[in-house]
């Protein structure tokens, strides 16, 4: 027996090494870790459990019979995140460039479908060179089946995706079902198709890192959800991440002990809003005045700046956070910003997280470039997301409320629980120049003095409209809020919400306007 467990022992040091200590010095020459490595990083210290150590490929072509190295480049199994399960897939690059196999895609499927039976994340490390050429549809086939899964588990666990290297071709479909996308600056990309092919077919020159880098997908696409300069820095921000999240779809957020006993005001809060109402202001600073901590995890940060979206704590409940930032474009809602809204508060709303809103929208960007790609089905998405959701979702409007983006922005005709403003709060159909300028057009243009008559017009209408008193009248408003009270408010209202119950029709699946 002694002979065996050292000839086991053996084998395993051998799996470890992957493609050999020459591929490993190249992999760090890069700058890139090993796949080892980065699950040591990611999972707690020493809870990592390899399953299918030994699983080889079963292709004889091409001379591949004699290339046949133990766990065919990815390391898979389980492992323990802030102290919580989760189920990994590690790509190793140093084995066949972390190319897709049958046997390889056959060892991510598994975990895939272990870790949904079982109701925990799957995260997924990504750096691999694509498809196996060598065993051809074979390997096509195995990331066909990789999407299946991915899509099957979608809203019943969450899935994280890090692209650490390369991920080209239809690998990049896996990354992109799944909830969130990591990517590293300089040293990950994504595309369909590389600039080789890019050249022949539209004759453009672009290089890797403009195609399909960590700062195209974060700024421009909108694929990466977050990219940082290292990947250390990535798996850093992954385990942040899971602490915001439940398990599975059933399970519920994780909760921090809190005191309820201190006074939670912020009389920094009465000093944000600047006193002309043109003048834009930092919803961040807002927004860390209210959470815990003043920890706020923010997703697609670079990416329609226009809208803020991400993950914080209230009274030591998970919240997503969906705030219009006025220092941007003015908080205008366009095409890529009800996007990215729609998308976040999907995924919350799939896992149980309430939503908090702060508002401070003048509506949606007008223009041709908008309309004629879309803004009515793009923005019909941010409406759909907030009606279809039933989590707990609780609205501040810190100011602006115009016409159709005060519907959209989770308004109480949409199932808002809890609707609070500020004094400074603004909701009318459109700005009070322009209701102003349409309203009284004729007595403005028979004036004998038409500049003079528009200001005594304006100055009256915003006082008697350009407030929050008239929805507060109509119950469109729970409560008008001095915004030095919205911290204790909040915290309230998350407690309250903690026994919601709510539910949307019987169906097989709503058809959201994509």
């Amino acid at each position: 027996m002694q002979k065996k467990i050292e000839e086991l022992k053996r084998l395993r040091e051998e799996a470890k090494l992957g493609g050999g200590i020459d591929k490993i010095n190249a992999q760090h020459e890069k700058g890139k870790l090993t796949a080892r490595e980065r699950i040591e990083l990611l999972a707690d210290e020493g809870s990592f459990r390899e399953i299918d150590e030994f699983v080889k490929h079963r292709s004889n072509d091409f001379g591949l019979d004699k290339q046949r190295i133990a766990g065919d480049g990815v390391v898979t199994g389980f492992a323990k995140i802030n102290g919580r399960d989760a189920a990994l897939f590690s790509q190793d690059f140093t084995v066949f460039g972390g190319s897709l196999s049958e046997s390889h895609a056959e060892k991510i499927c598994k975990i895939m479908d272990m870790a949904l039976k079982l109701g925990i994340p799957v995260i997924g490390l990504n750096d691999s060179g694509g498809a196996r050429i060598q065993e051809g549809v074979v390997s096509l086939g195995g990331y066909a089946e990789i999407f299946l899964r991915n899509t099957l588990a979608s809203g019943v666990i969450p899935q994280i995706s890090a692209v650490l290297g390369p991920c080209a071709g239809g690998a990049v479909y896996s990354p992109a079902i799944t909830d969130f996308v990591f990517m590293v600056k300089n040293t990950s990309y994504m595309f369909v198709t590389g600039p080789n092919v890019v050249k022949t077919v539209t004759h453009e020159e672009v290089s890797f890192e403009e195609l399909g880098g960590a700062d195209t997908h974060s700024t421009k696409s909108g694929v990466a959800h977050f990219s940082f300069d290292s990947e250390v820095e990535v798996l850093e921000k992954i385990r942040q991440l899971l602490t915001f999240l439940p398990l599975n779809w059933k399970d519920k957020t994780p909760e921090l002990e809190f005191d309820f006993k201190e006074n939670y005001l912020q009389p920094k809060l009465d000093e944000i809003i600047p006193g002309n109402p043109n003048k834009p202001y930092d919803m961040k600073e807002i927004i860390s005045l209210i959470v815990d901590r003043n920890e706020f995890l923010e997703v697609h940060k670079d990416y329609a700046q226009n809208i803020i979206v991400g993950f914080a704590r209230i009274g030591g409940v998970s919240v997503g956070i969906i705030a219009n930032q006025p220092s941007i474009l003015a908080g205008v809602l366009d095409i890529n910003a009800s996007v990215k809204g729609a998308r976040f508060i999907r995924f919350c709303d799939s896992f149980n997280i309430p939503l908090l809103v702060l508002e401070d929208v003048p509506g949606f960007l007008p223009g041709t470039e908008q309309e004629w790609n879309g803004i009515i089905k793009h923005g019909s998405k941010l409406l759909f997301a907030f009606c279809e959701a039933t989590v707990p979702k609780v609205t501040v409007i810190t100011r602006k409320a115009y016409g159709g983006a005060y519907d959209v922005m989770n308004s109480k005709h949409i199932r808002g629980d809890f609707n609070f403003a500020w004094p400074s709060a603004e909701i009318a159909v459109m700005g009070p120049k322009g209701a102003v300028e349409i309203i009284f057009k004729k007595e403005i243009s028979s004036s004998k003095k038409p500049t003079e008559k528009l200001e005594q017009l304006l100055s009256e209408y915003i006082e008697k409209f350009a407030n929050p008193y008239i929805a507060a009248e109509r119950g469109y408003i729970d409560e008008v809020i001095i915004p030095s009270e919205t911290r204790q408010r909040l915290i309230a209202a998350f407690q309250l919400l903690k026994t919601k119950v709510d539910s949307n029709p019987k169906k097989k699946h709503s058809n959201i306007p994509l």
